[in-house]
C-alpha cells in the first residue's frame, strides 16, 4: 500500500465480506455500521440495497474522515417479495422450499465512499440461482448441515448450497456471496488503489 493512499475499511459485520474482500490483497479494517436496514414504503429491491450499502459506507464516515469505506447489502427477490436473512431454522426451511424448483434473483448493493473528498460510487450486481427441485428431507438435511441462518435466501453458495442448484446465472459469482469483487475493483482502480 503506497503511503498516500487513504486506508480501506469493510462497513459490514459479515464474516462473508471479509473473505471475500482478501482475495483483492488490499490491506482493511472492517466495523459494524449501525442503520436502520428497514425498507421505506414502495420502494424496489435494487433502490433498498443501494441505499442502505451507501448509508452503511456514510455511517462509518465520521469514525474514518480520510478513508475509502466499502458499503454493500443484499437480498433476495421471489415472485416479487423480498427476502433477507431467515435468522432461524424454521424460516430458512420456508424460504428453500418457495424456491425448491424456481428461479431466486439476488441484488447486491454496492457503495465506495471517499471519506475525504465526499465522493461516492455506488452500483447494483443482480444474480440469478435457478434452483433444483428438492424434497423436505434434502432440505431439512442441508439446513442442519450449514444453518446458513445469516445468509440472504437461506443458503451459502461458497458451502454445501451449492447442491441445491440446477444453474447460475450471472457476471460475478463474488455478489451472490455478498460483494461484488468485480464493480469493486473499478471503483477502487477509479479512487487510483492499484487492484492488482
Amino acid at each position: 500500500m503506497s503511503p498516500a493512499q487513504p486506508p480501506l475499511i469493510l462497513a459490514s459485520s459479515s464474516p462473508f465480506r471479509r473473505e471475500l474482500l482478501h482475495k483483492l490483497g488490499q490491506p482493511f479494517e472492517h466495523r459494524s455500521p449501525d442503520i436502520d436496514e428497514s425498507p421505506r414504503p414502495g420502494e424496489s429491491p435494487t433502490s433498498l440495497v443501494m441505499r442502505l450499502a451507501r448509508e452503511k459506507a456514510q455511517a462509518l464516515a465520521g469514525a474514518f474522515p480520510d478513508a475509502l469505506i466499502i458499503g454493500s447489502d443484499q437480498l433476495s427477490v421471489l415472485d416479487g417479495d423480498i427476502a433477507g436473512k431467515p435468522g432461524d431454522r424454521e424460516r430458512a426451511l420456508e424460504q428453500l422450499r418457495r424456491a425448491s424448483g424456481r428461479s431466486v434473483r439476488f441484488v447486491t448493493g454496492l457503495c465506495l465512499l471517499n471519506s475525504a473528498s465526499g465522493r461516492h460510487q455506488t452500483g447494483c450486481e443482480r444474480f440469478t440461482v435457478h434452483f433444483r427441485t428438492l424434497s423436505d428431507a434434502q432440505l431439512a438435511r442441508y439446513v442442519d448441515a450449514e444453518q446458513p441462518y445469516n445468509c440472504a435466501g437461506g443458503f451459502k453458495s461458497e458451502g454445501l448450497g451449492i447442491t441445491l442448484f440446477k444453474a447460475l446465472e450471472g457476471r460475478d459469482p463474488n455478489a451472490l456471496i455478498g460483494l461484488p469483487l468485480i464493480m469493486l475493483t473499478d471503483f477502487l482502480n477509479a479512487e487510483g488503489v492499484g487492484v492488482p
